[in-house]
């Protein structure tokens, strides 16, 4: 009977110890949900614009939980269905989606920033504005001054924003007359071009031999652009990715992301110079966990030569996604970055009538290669982003696509023309037909129009820069984007420049290319969000999509156009977390 007893006793133990673990280890639904709703917040009390539909709707609450929306409509019914709930009242202040930049480059931003800037235009940055500067002499003047006080014997000192239609001709020995001893490399506004003094080159350790046959080196000049800038970048790599300095501009870059109410950045085209050490910086930067996601799209272009061929750059680009992505640094698959024509800043796009001072554009990529390219990657079944400016380059891009969709047809492959700087009307009726899609820079059309009518394109093309209502009234997925730092990392800036077509000089542009606030609003919210694939996470507010909101201080809908770019930024809500910018005079509530 005592034996008997005790195996009852140990069955029961061993019963009842399985079902105590089963429980711990699995809490039931109705634990879940009580520890869920302690992270529930309603939001009402303004304009919140959903950017869910293809028409203005407002909502008068949302719900978050935790990372993720779980309710949008009526506040009565919100405060029913969550009655736990925080509630924040965003007291006459707009709520939306968080922007989307769907093209940045952090190598870029992580080597203009912290280093000396001197364009044609004031540059807002966190810890200041540098003024801008036009005209040869001024220019000489301020290049010599900061020279003189910064540059140190045996370091790198770059300056970025030089151009030759506001700042005149420049050389290596124009800055050798500068100084002979200390190492400057001026970096041109495009990003594509820069030239070097003696002690530069002495420094990276290149001779003219390195680059022989390359047509876009001039080495008398000092002068690397497009196929030789990108040639010169890697042996640049251990001097541009310097820790420090990097990590400074990288910091300063996510003030600037902070600051502009963006939650999700993409960099199509990585890496610029060096994948192990652009990558090693950038997650440093992302393990503070800063209040957004990084996207990254492999370049085709520079993951060519690194690997040794377009096969095994592809057959590398498989494995990113699973090898290589982080909780808040993600390998977009299937997707990859080519190259056509030469940069926009630079007059290096290509077009198909000549330039009206004689000079030719510039192929990034030679052409036997890039439709080598391109069709590699369509038959693999690859969203395709193509860095296209010129009416030349986008149509050449548009000539081997027809080719590929023959051989090859495929539906929804959302190929994408990145920048699209000049294109004209019939070129756009080609687009929409070819189901391609646009990723444009409006901010070029400011930047560039004025002086680019007077010289190199002439009135007609350079006052239809950028025809985005040409690609919108056709239905075409239009997003805007910086390409940082080709302009300002200000998507309501970039909004602003598209529904008003103002330039630099306050002329009034092709003004029948002007679209609604709507779809301005679109261009960096959902389309943009649409361009890396993402529409069903990001983008608008809906049921379901990540808790990524932007506030306010106006609605974009309710105020004069020309005054969108004021709006002021008074925080992100990145994945259900409070991100003040505390500048804005926003208190926690």
């Amino acid at each position: 009977m005592n034996k008997f007893l005790v195996i009852i006793i140990l069955i029961l133990s061993i019963v009842l110890g399985c079902k105590e673990n089963t429980k711990s280890s699995e809490p039931d639904e109705s634990q879940t949900k009580t520890k869920l709703s302690t992270q529930q917040t309603i939001y009402f009390g303004g304009d919140i614009i959903t950017m869910d539909g293809k028409v203005l709707e407002l909502a008068e609450a949302v719900v978050a939980q935790n990372d993720e929306i779980v309710y949008v409509g009526s506040l009565a019914e919100a405060k029913t269905e969550f009655p736990k709930a925080t509630e924040h009242n965003l007291k006459g202040n707009t709520l939306m989606p968080g922007l989307v930049e769907p093209h940045v480059h952090p190598s870029l931003a992580a080597t203009m920033l912290p280093n000396e800037i001197i364009a044609p235009y004031d540059w807002v940055l966190p810890n200041g504005t540098k003024k801008g500067v036009t005209g040869h002499d001024a220019y000489m003047e301020r290049i010599t001054n900061s020279i003189n006080e910064n540059a140190k014997e045996g370091e790198m000192y770059f300056i970025w924003g030089y151009h030759q239609l506001w700042h005149g001709e420049l050389s290596r020995d124009m800055i050798n007359t500068i100084t002979k001893d200390k190492p400057v490399g001026i970096i041109h506004r495009s990003f594509h071009e820069i030239y070097l003094n003696d002690a530069a080159i002495a420094l990276l350790g290149i001779t003219e031999a390195d680059f022989k046959g390359n047509p876009q080196v001039e080495w008398e000049k000092g002068h690397f652009y497009e196929g030789g800038w990108l040639a010169l970048v890697p042996k640049m790599a251990t001097i541009m990715l310097e820790p420090t300095r990097y990590m400074k501009g990288l910091g300063m870059m996510t003030q600037l992301i902070q600051q502009n109410g963006i939650t999700t950045v993409a960099e199509p085209g990585f890496p610029s110079s060096d994948f192990d050490g652009e990558l090693t910086l950038l997650k440093k930067e992302m393990s503070k966990e800063p209040p957004y996601d990084v996207y990254l799209i492999p370049s085709g272009t520079q993951l060519f030569g690194m690997k040794g061929g377009n096969k095994e750059a592809m057959a590398f680009m498989e494995t990113l996604e699973s090898a290589y992505s982080t909780d808040n640094i993600h390998f977009l698959p299937k997707q990859v970055k080519l190259f056509s024509d030469g940069a926009i800043y630079s007059q290096a796009m290509q077009m198909k009538e000549n330039y009206d001072d004689g000079h030719n554009g510039e192929w990034m990529t030679p052409l036997d290669l890039f439709q080598e390219q391109i069709s590699m990657y369509w038959n693999n079944g690859y969203k395709i982003h193509v860095h296209s400016n010129g009416d030349k380059g986008i149509q050449q891009v548009l000539d081997y696509l027809v080719e590929d969709q023959k051989r090859k047809p495929r539906k929804n492959h959302r190929f994408t023309l990145h920048h699209m700087g000049y294109f004209t009307d019939d070129m756009a009726a080609q687009i929409a037909e070819m189901g391609i899609e646009g990723s444009v820079n409006p901010y070029y059309l400011w930047a560039l129009a004025d002086k680019y009518s007077e010289v190199g394109l002439g009135k007609d093309r350079g006052e239809n820069l950028v025809r985005i209502n040409s690609l919108v009234k056709r239905d075409v997925p239009v997003s805007f984007h910086s390409d940082f730092s080709m302009a300002p990392m200000e998507p309501l800036t970039l909004a602003w420049t598209a529904v008003n077509r103002v330039t630099s000089q306050n002329n009034a542009f092709s003004q029948d290319q002007r679209i609604s606030v709507y779809d301005a609003m679109r261009a960096i919210t959902i389309d943009a969000a649409r361009t890396l694939n993402l529409e069903k996470q990001i983008g608008s507010i809906a049921e379901g999509k990540r808790a990524n909101f932007v506030i306010l201080d106006k609605s974009p809908f309710t105020i004069d156009p020309m005054e969108i770019k004021d709006i002021k930024v008074l925080a992100t809500i990145f994945e259900g977390r409070f991100n003040i910018i505390k500048s804005n005079n926003l208190r926690a509530r």
